[in-house]
C-alpha cells in the first residue's frame, strides 16, 4: 500500500495558480465589490483584470488560445474570484458554461470560431436552457427552431440567463422536432448581433447584482445551419452533460463565498472587543467559528473531489457534481449567515461585507438546478449504484 496520498494534496502548479488569482483578485477584484454591488453595474474592471492573466476563461484549451487548464484549476480560479465578489466569479464561471457544449459535441470549426475570442478576453458565452415555464422541468421547453433551406429560424423566449446583453456569444436550446420530447431538442450558437434577437430589462435581485440577468427574445432569429452544436436531437443531452460538470463550479463558487465570509468573520472576532476581550476568546463564538471552517473545508474537499472526477469523466460524476454543489451551497447559505451573526449588528449592514456575501451565497441553491433537484439526482444514481468506492 502506498504511503503517499497525491489525490488529496494539491499539486505546486494549482498551489501557484491559487495564489496568482489571489493576487490579481485582491489587487483588482475585491476593492470594487461593495461599488459593483451597490450600483448593479457589470464588473468590467474585474473582467480586464482576469481577461488580461488569463483567468476570464482558463479551461479553454491552448489550441485555441486558451490557458488549457484543467477543471480542478479552473475550480480554483472561480473559488479564488467569488472569496472577493460573487459577481465577478461567473466570469470564468458563465464562460464555461456557456462553451462547454462546443467542447463537447460541437464542430471544429464551431471552436475555433467561437472559442478563440473567448479564450483571448474578447467575448463571453452564455447559456439559454431556462425558460418562464421550463425551470426544473427544462425539457418542457417551447423556444422553436424550424428549418428553412440551409439555415434555422429561432422564434421563443429564455429566461434567467447570466451574463445576458453583456455576452457576445449563446448556446440556445430549442425544440427542433415537437413529437420527440426531449429527444427533439437540439442546441445552437447564436450571437448577440444577430437579427432578431433582444433582451429584457435586469431582473431586480437580492445578490450577484453585478451579473446581469435578463430575458433573452428571439424573433425570426434566421441562423446558419452550421452553428448547430452536434447532431440535431441530441441538444438535451448535452445540456444535462454539461450540468453535470459545471454544478462542480457552482459548487466552487459557494465555496469561494462561503471562505471570504469566514475569513472576515475571523479576523473581526479577534480585533472586536467585549467585556474586556476580544470576543474570539469566548468558547460559544469559537464553537460557531470551528464549525464554519469544518464545513468550509468538506465542501471544499468534495468540490475537489467532483472536479478530478469531471476532468476523468469518471461515470460517478453525476452524483459527485449534484453532491458537491448541493453541499457547498448549503454550506455557503450557512457559513455567510452565521458570518453576519459573528459580527451581530454590524454584520447586518452594507458597511461590511458579509451581508452581501450572504445574499450573493443563497443564488448557488438555486440555479443550475435547485437544491431538491440534486437530490433527486443524488437518489438515483444511489439507487442505481453509480456511485465511486474509494
Amino acid at each position: 500500500m502506498s504511503a503517499e496520498y497525491p489525490m488529496f494534496a494539491l499539486s505546486e502548479e494549482h498551489q501557484a495558480i491559487r495564489e496568482a488569482v489571489r493576487a490579481v483578485c485582491d489587487a483588482k477584484v475585491a476593492p470594487h465589490a461593495t461599488e459593483v454591488d451597490e450600483s448593479g453595474q457589470f464588473p468590467q474592471t474585474a473582467y480586464d483584470a482576469l481577461a488580461g492573466a488569463d483567468f476570464a476563461a482558463p479551461h479553454i484549451g491552448e489550441e485555441y488560445g486558451g490557458a488549457g487548464a484543467d477543471a480542478l484549476a479552473t475550480c480554483i480560479v472561480i473559488e479564488e474570484v467569488a472569496r472577493a465578489d460573487a459577481s465577478a466569479s461567473l466570469i470564468p464561471g458563465v464562460n464555461k458554461l456557456g462553451t462547454l457544449p462546443l467542447i463537447l459535441a460541437g464542430s471544429e470549426d464551431l471552436k475555433k470560431k467561437y472559442l478563440t475570442p473567448v479564450a483571448a478576453g474578447e467575448a463571453m458565452f452564455s447559456y439559454c436552457l431556462s425558460e418562464p415555464e421550463a425551470g426544473s422541468d427544462a425539457a418542457a421547453m417551447k423556444t422553436r427552431a424550424v428549418r428553412d433551406g440551409d439555415d434555422w429560424v429561432l422564434n421563443g423566449v429564455k429566461r434567467w440567463i447570466t451574463n445576458a446583453g453583456q455576452s457576445q456569444f449563446y448556446t440556445v436550446f430549442a425544440v427542433t422536432d415537437p413529437e420527440k420530447g426531449a429527444r427533439g431538442i437540439s442546441a445552437f450558437v447564436v450571437e448577440k448581433d444577430d437579427e432578431g434577437v433582444s433582451f429584457g430589462a435586469p431582473e431586480k435581485k437580492l445578490g450577484i447584482k453585478g451579473s446581469p440577468t435578463r430575458e433573452v427574445y428571439f424573433d425570426k432569429v434566421r441562423i446558419p445551419a452550421d452553428r448547430m452544436i452536434g447532431a440535431e436531437g441530441t441538444g438535451f443531452a448535452t445540456a444535462m452533460r454539461v450540468l453535470d460538470h459545471t454544478r462542480v463550479t457552482i459548487a466552487a463558487q459557494a465555496v469561494g463565498i462561503a471562505q471570504g465570509a469566514l475569513d472576515y468573520a475571523l479576523g473581526y472576532a479577534k480585533e472586536r472587543q467585549q467585556f474586556g476581550k476580544p470576543i474570539a476568546d469566548f468558547q460559544g463564538l469559537q464553537f460557531m467559528l470551528a464549525d464554519m471552517g469544518m464545513k468550509v473545508e468538506a465542501a471544499r474537499q468534495l468540490t475537489y473531489a467532483a472536479a478530478g472526477r469531471s476532468e476523468r469523466g469518471d461515470k460517478d460524476l453525476t452524483f459527485f457534481g449534484a453532491a458537491a454543489k448541493c453541499f457547498a451551497s448549503d454550506t455557503a447559505m450557512q457559513v455567510t449567515t452565521d458570518a453576519v451573526q459573528v459580527l451581530g449588528g454590524y454584520g447586518y449592514t452594507r458597511d461590511y461585507p458579509v451581508e452581501r456575501m450572504m445574499r450573493d451565497a443563497k443564488i448557488t441553491q438555486i440555479y443550475e438546478g435547485t437544491n431538491q433537484v440534486q437530490r433527486i439526482v443524488m437518489a438515483r444514481q444511489l439507487l442505481a449504484g453509480v456511485q465511486s468506492e474509494l
